[in-house]
């Protein structure tokens, strides 16, 4: 098998393949939510701890464990034990899980990268209403880059519970993202070998192109000292501690098999130790930057829409007392303010409730996440910006490359152990398999494009993966340890590599890592207890905002599914490898 087996053109493509797997859209729109939540500067203390102690060392042993065993996640594991064959079946069920919804956001990608090249922009004003005598009602109620959003492009229904129909448009924009995924995996490491040198390189240079416009606006320096200015007490907060760890463990693809399946067809003596703390430190510095660049634009978003609330208020103060043109500034505006409430109280109690409170701190400490800050607060700052279609085109070029490299990794850890697998490949070419991978996907995922599809996008998001995965690494970590064995392990690597295992990777694997993912999986198991109802955010155009509704009873079955489907594979299929042999070989057992 191994000398028929695919392996990459050199270690470069291999290690391409890793950053680009690892560096993902969520090191753009979720780790600079967390530095603003959680301290700034000072969240980067829990980070970088967590990435030596949990990312790096798990990082090591999925590329180590893969190119030793030189197969999926499903062989794998089976090799390391008969009855840990639901190791690999639950990464390919997260995996596929994950894959339903992630390309819905490379669709999302390709929709606004299209409008990317429309003068004005598209989300940059609200449209007229029917009879052309005034904006929508619901854009002027939320805003333009809301409104493009939530209803040129979801075209969102009210709840859950009312699916309307599909949305044709972003449902071309998923079969074009299904074709690309496709062709790039059609001739495995043959043809995403050479694609992963644009997706792993091109969006560092459009990052870098963004942080030297960022630095260049008004205001970026407001937002890169609230980024850089540490709140100590925030270190005391064991939240910022949890969600560091699993941070580092979601960036870097642990537990999805995508990093086994990329080992898998490296050289045996391939130096993976030295590949697993590069990707590592390339993924954390890739945080850290896309956050500088992150609140640099916020800094400009904020005073933008800061000096843009006095301007209004001033208008309204010049207009309402007849004053002069130019006597109110925002340097003296508060001491106008008080002097118009002692001289004429009367009209300035009806002014009073159309006076905005403009503050900068608080524009900057309005935290989003994930799609809202890719395609709500990005998109707010860049209609702003000078040429604004090519900073638009660029940005959703970059989240493509990304989105799509995360793709590829993922879709191939779901179609290795497939054509590993000698039932399935004895009929089966991998072109075919692959297309069929794709094809599956796309027609599920066809969901995710109807009136509610983004709702049941962010439970697949929220409650598809997490428990899932941590649970996966906790069982690879002991697999590799305490069923493999630590010192047979260590002497294949030697011999494998010619390298031992020090005294670091020893002590994270034996005892700190697992203590500390059975730490992270009792505090989520207990909070999803804890939390009582689930609740979403849909909604509301008649208010123009977000208002929380509670999951409907289908909902919560659906996440109770998505929950034990995958995290079941493991005590199933052991339980069901136990009764086999008992059954076939007389009540005897296999033996690691």
């Amino acid at each position: 098998m191994e000398k028929s087996r695919q392996q990459w053109s050199n270690p470069v493509q291999f290690l391409l393949a890793c950053v680009s797997y690892a560096v993902s859209l969520g090191n753009v729109w979720r780790f600079p939510y967390l530095c603003q939540m959680y301290g700034g500067g000072s969240f980067l203390v829990p980070y970088v701890i967590m990435l030596f102690v949990e990312g790096m060392p798990l990082m090591y042993l999925e590329l180590a464990v893969g190119q030793r065993m030189r197969q999926g996640s499903l062989g794998t594991w089976r090799t390391v034990s008969p009855y840990l064959g639901g190791v690999g079946v639950a990464s390919m069920v997260v995996t596929f899980f994950i894959s339903m919804y992630y390309n819905v956001i490379n669709a999302w990608g390709f929709w606004y990268l299209f409008h990317s090249f429309q003068d004005p922009l598209p989300w940059s004003v609200c449209p007229l209403n029917g009879n052309h005598t005034g904006y929508e009602e619901e854009c002027e109620k939320a805003s333009s880059t809301q409104y493009f959003w939530y209803r040129k492009t979801l075209n969102i229904s009210p709840s859950i519970q009312e699916s309307g129909a599909m949305q044709w448009e972003p449902a071309l924009c998923l079969i074009l993202a299904w074709l690309t995924v496709y062709l790039c995996v059609l001739r495995g490491t043959e043809s995403t070998g050479k694609v992963f040198y644009v997706t792993a390189s091109l969006p560092s240079c459009v990052l870098l192109i963004y942080l030297v416009k960022g630095l260049m606006l008004h205001g970026a320096i407001n937002g890169l000292l609230y980024m850089f200015t540490p709140k100590i007490e925030q270190l005391a907060n064991p939240k910022a501690w949890i969600n560091a760890a699993t941070q580092v463990i979601f960036s870097l693809g642990l537990g999805f098999g995508g990093l086994i399946a990329f080992a898998s067809y490296n050289d045996p003596s391939n130096n993976c130790q030295k590949h697993a703390i590069i990707v590592s430190l390339i993924n954390g510095f890739t945080s850290i930057f896309a956050s500088i660049v992150t609140f640099a634009i916020y800094g400009f978003k904020a005073t933008f829409n800061y000096e843009n609330c006095l301007n209004r208020v001033i208008l309204l103060l010049t207009n309402s007392f007849d004053l002069e043109d130019g006597s109110v500034t925002a340097s003296n505006l508060e001491q106008v303010k008080d002097y118009l409430a002692s001289a004429h109280p009367s009209t300035y109690k009806e002014v009073l409730p159309h006076l905005k409170n403009c503050s900068l701190e608080s524009e900057l400490d309005t935290a989003v996440q994930g799609t809202g800050l890719a395609f709500i607060v990005y998109t707010e700052a860049i209609k702003n910006m000078e040429v604004s279609q090519l900073w638009s085109v660029l940005f959703f070029f970059m989240l493509l490359l990304l989105g799509m490299g995360s793709m590829l990794g993922n879709t191939t850890a779901i179609v290795t152990p497939l054509t590993d697998s000698k039932v399935i490949s004895r009929y089966l070419p991998k072109e075919v398999i692959s297309g069929l991978v794709c094809l599956s996907n796309c027609a599920i995922g066809l969901l995710f494009t109807m009136e509610a599809g983004s709702y049941w996008f962010d439970i697949f998001n929220d409650y598809a993966a997490t428990l899932s995965v941590l649970l996966i690494v906790l069982v690879e970590t002991i697999a590799v340890c305490y069923v493999y064995g630590l010192r047979r392990f260590d002497r294949d690597l030697q011999a494998m590599t010619g390298i031992a295992l020090n005294w670091y990777w020893k002590a994270m694997w034996a005892c700190v890592t697992p203590l500390l993912i059975i730490g992270l999986f009792i505090f989520y198991l207990s909070d999803y207890i804890l939390t009582g109802t689930l609740q979403y955010q849909a909604w509301d155009a008649t208010q123009g905002r977000l208002v929380t509704k509670d999951y409907p009873p289908q909902a919560l079955a659906v996440i109770g599914l998505l929950v034990a489907s995958s995290t079941m594979c493991m005590p199933l299929v052991a339980l069901g490898t136990f009764l086999r042999h008992r059954f076939r070989r007389g009540g005897s057992a296999p033996v690691a």
